[in-house]
């Protein structure tokens, strides 16, 4: 076989490594573990199987963590690379209703689907530690970690409003609804109180925020997180209603204590359970039109992104604490707006329309008073504001001042006893003073809210959890995990706001040994719940008597690169982050964080089409012509060709089994792999697919010679040989240059030497030798493993490629013995030349004068020879 048969070659590698464990990772305890070796960790956010398979951007994040596996493996490391199925979701289930076929059928099918495209990219991942968060055996321990937050008072039922889609039968969480319709399928959605299981994960707001600086993480995502948990300082301030003799009032949260003087009306969120309280008779009709209009509403559509700020009296009045009886400014009308929230904060807020934005915004629109309690710092005069609200203040009176917005800090006006006081000292002292009075205090908040853990749906981890005839709640015994789920064959929600769950009257009820009829909780976990430990259940898969061995979790614990997409960087990143959190604290993990290190791939993307329209034209319905033109087949219109995301819908979606098939697996890896840095964005170009084939046609005519009936491999490899100088100098190199570009993840670069070193030798290929070949296998491996173990194989080398030592290189061989200098005359560049490192003066300056000899017509008047450095004549006509 002369010629390089990925087809063949590939199929035998991976059944030899299939039939050999040649990828079983031993752990402590096991046997041909070894303790002596240090411990490597890499982890793929694990998938969910879809329908739709792989597609050639899912290849680019695994073949990065498959590269640093087989690179550590070399250095000696044992390395811990599993891979499993995320595999619960809503996909599976909208397909059993529209089908008929259960979800456990789809999902096995998809998941046997997706192995087999896996095994095909030559992925090293130990098979053996396989898991699906489908499987019983794994939620088992799912529901036994939930049985823990539970006990740790983490987990509670609450009365929650929720989006609610009547067609998918479920709750959605905010994410998933853009402008009142779930975002798959566009179905109406209404906002719904609902009884759901919540998780207290603001209990470990303040750990989660400080433990981002123990992480080696994207400084884009750890600022994600903080944002995401939003901690600011501040005060809570208790507002009276007016005329109310039982003090009954609310609450507000505010960073700034120190402008109360200025709050001149207060805002209720619209689910705040006291607007209907409070709303006067003459108001009834206004707010309720409103708490309509604001129901159809998304939180990111009443955030503060919206541009108009909407809101309707309520009629009642409130008492600004820090006025005395009798001062006008001391009651403040009521409003409800729906930019207020009730997942923030109280619900309710102050509002001082001359330090806040927002607040100014909608006392303009609805003529509220505004009274400035801030003055400027006096640079702040003299330059534009970006967030205040005004271009400048330079030149204004103070009674002008008062008419705009400025949001910063500065010195307290219009304030009684705080003026003249710096606002940032002004903050402590109202503080103080609400203390002492007891109509306030310090606060800490986040905008963190606690986690809605219920899903109204069969495809899911079933609660561990029995709800009793008197209204007790009890959990089910450990012993008496898993609770399966019940086998269904209509998989529609039950009735109005009842999971599918609540059809299984047999599974629902549970009698007890007193005759108790309990109930089981008919609500699913969401398909966070499995991913957020899995990478615990990889430690020890097989174990049916611990969800994972304590031995085992100190050894490989915490993860040394975690690989995945930037999707991810707040809910899966911050609900795994708060599990671990909860297992450390109950004694079951080592480590505080799980991630150490976390690298987002890039996006690989394909080309699309526009029409002057704008519209995208899918890419099987475009010729290209003459000069890189465009144009679309059925009317002959000239489009635009661009770069965008990977769509059925565009059919520009690439499937790796059609590349697999043309050039081979290894071209793949390869080409993922050189594309550009691991975390960069690329679109996906088949033009460039051939030339990195080509590489490994080149690098394989230096093993194996071209003719029909020769040898399988050059005879001079065959035998120790004496190695050219030339080709060991630079072959140490590259070993240095790739392993230093391995450490970083700097595959395209290391890939790049490879090409360079391949091209050298192809200059030479009769001088180099059998010890070079292997080495230079070896750093190949990490990237086309079936062609590199082919032709390790073929030198005749037994021991498995795989587990070679990453060769050395000698720093005494990465310095060159030639150099290159410039060449200028009178000043100017005009050639370069090449000379031994340790050459002199004079034999530098011959070289030179070859080199630049057309520009040297003239006297040469001096020649200037820096060693190392450069030549330069000077020269006169």
């Amino acid at each position: 076989m002369p010629h390089y048969d990925y087809t063949a070659i590939e199929a035998r590698w991976q059944q030899s490594w299939q039939e050999n464990g040649c990828f079983r990772t031993p752990g402590p305890g096991d046997e041909g573990f070894d303790a002596s070796k240090p411990k490597f960790y890499v982890l793929d956010m694990f998938p969910y199987p879809s329908g739709a398979g792989l597609h050639v951007g899912h290849p680019k994040g695994y073949t990065a963590t498959d590269v640093m596996a087989r690179f550590k493996r070399h250095q000696g490391f044992n390395v811990l690379h599993p891979m499993g199925w995320d595999a619960f979701g809503l996909p599976a289930e909208q397909y059993a209703i529209q089908t008929g076929t259960h979800p456990a059928v789809t999902t096995q099918v998809n998941v046997d689907r997706f192995r087999e495209q896996l095994k095909a990219l030559g992925l090293s991942y130990d098979w053996e530690r396989e898991v699906n968060t489908t499987d019983p055996g794994y939620y088992r321990w799912t529901q036994w970690i939930f049985t823990k937050l539970y006990q740790q008072g983490l987990a509670y039922e609450a009365e929650v409003p929720v989006w609610w889609c009547e067609e998918l039968g479920t709750v959605l969480a905010n994410e998933e609804v853009i402008d009142g319709r779930s975002e798959r399928g566009s179905h109406p959605c209404v906002k719904r109180p609902l009884r759901q299981w919540m998780l207290k994960i603001t209990a470990y707001a303040e750990r989660l925020l400080a433990d981002l600086d123990l992480v080696e993480w994207p400084e884009s995502v750890r600022a994600m997180q903080r944002e995401w948990i939003g901690r600011s300082e501040g005060a809570e301030v208790r507002f009276q209603l007016a005329g109310d003799d039982t003090e009954e009032g609310f609450t507000v949260f505010t960073t700034r204590p120190d402008t109360l003087f200025g709050a001149t009306f207060c805002v209720l969120a619209p689910e705040h359970p006291l607007v209907a309280e409070i709303v006067t008779e003459e108001n009834q009709a206004a707010v309720r039109d409103y708490l309509a209009q604001a129901a159809a509403k998304s939180d990111l559509e009443r955030s503060d992104l919206q541009k108009d700020k909407s809101g309707v009296f309520t009629g009642a009045y409130a008492v600004n604490p820090v006025f005395e009886e009798g001062d006008p400014r001391r009651l403040v009308p009521v409003w409800v707006a729906d930019y207020v929230l009730m997942g923030y904060g109280t619900g309710a807020i102050m509002c001082v329309p001359g330090g806040d934005q927002r607040d100014h915004e909608f006392a303009t629109r609805y003529q509220l008073p505004i009274v400035r309690v801030v003055r400027p710092e006096a640079l702040a005069r003299n330059a534009p504001h970006v967030d205040g609200g005004f271009d400048a203040t330079h030149g204004m009176t103070d009674v002008e001042l008062e008419t705009v917005c400025w949001a910063g800090e500065g010195e307290m006006m219009n304030s009684e006893w705080l003026d003249g006081m710096a606002s940032t000292e002004a903050k402590l002292r109202m503080i103080a003073w609400l203390e002492e009075r007891g109509l306030g205090r310090a606060r800490v908040t986040y905008r963190l809210r606690d986690w809605l853990f219920s899903r109204q749906r069969y495809w899911g981890e079933p609660f561990p959890v029995l709800h009793g005839p008197d209204g007790e709640t009890a959990l089910v015994a450990a012993d008496d995990l898993p609770v399966t789920l019940p086998e269904l064959d209509d998989f529609k929600p039950a009735g109005a706001l009842e999971p599918p769950l609540g059809r299984a009257k047999d599974w629902v009820e549970v009698v007890d040994a007193d005759g108790r009829v309990w109930r089981r909780e008919t609500n699913s976990m969401p398909q966070w719940a499995g991913s957020c430990w899995y990478y615990l259940r990889f430690l020890d898969p097989h174990n049916t008597e611990q969800a994972w061995n304590a031995e085992a979790e100190k050894y490989w614990m915490p993860i040394d690169l975690y690989v995945g997409g930037a999707e991810h960087a707040v809910l899966h990143l911050l609900y795994a982050r708060f599990w671990h959190k909860v297992l450390y604290d109950c004694g079951l993990v080592s480590t505080l964080e799980p991630f150490h290190k976390l690298v987002n791939q890039g996006m690989v993307q394909s080309f699309a089409f526009r029409d002057a329209r704008g519209v995208l034209v899918p890419v099987d319905d475009v010729d290209e012509g003459a000069e890189g033109s465009f144009t679309r087949r059925a009317d002959g219109a000239v489009v635009e060709r661009q770069v965008a995301k990977m769509s059925k819908a565009l059919r520009n979606v690439i499937n790796p089994d059609d590349v697999i098939r043309e050039y081979g697996a290894d071209t793949l890896r390869l080409y993922e792999a050189f594309m550009g840095p691991v975390t960069a964005s690329a679109p996906w170009n088949p033009r460039d697919l051939p030339g990195v084939h080509r590489f490994l046609q080149r690098a394989w005519r230096l093993f194996v010679p071209t003719a029909d009936e020769g040898p399988e491999i050059h005879p001079q490899l065959l035998q120790e040989e004496a190695a050219s100088a030339e080709i060991e100098r630079a072959l140490h190199k590259t070993i240095a240059k790739v392993g230093s570009d391995l450490e970083q993840m700097g595959n395209n670069t290391a890939i790049a030497a490879l090409m360079e070193f391949v091209n050298l030798v192809t200059k030479h290929a009769a001088q180099w030798n059998r010890a070079q070949a292997q080495r230079f296998l070896i750093l190949l491996e990490p990237f086309a493993p079936h062609f590199a173990e082919e032709l390790w194989a073929r030198l005749g080398l037994t021991q498995p490629l795989y587990q070679q030592p990453w060769p050395e290189h000698d720093p005494a061989l990465l310095l060159s013995d030639r150099i290159e200098l410039p060449v200028q005359v009178n000043g100017k560049l005009r050639a370069r030349v090449e000379v031994d490192a340790a050459a002199d003066a004079d034999s530098i300056e011959a070289a030179a004068r070859e080199a630049a000899a057309e520009h040297l017509q003239g006297t040469v008047r001096k020649v200037v020879v820096v060693p190392g450095r450069m030549v330069n004549f000077v020269v006169t006509p």
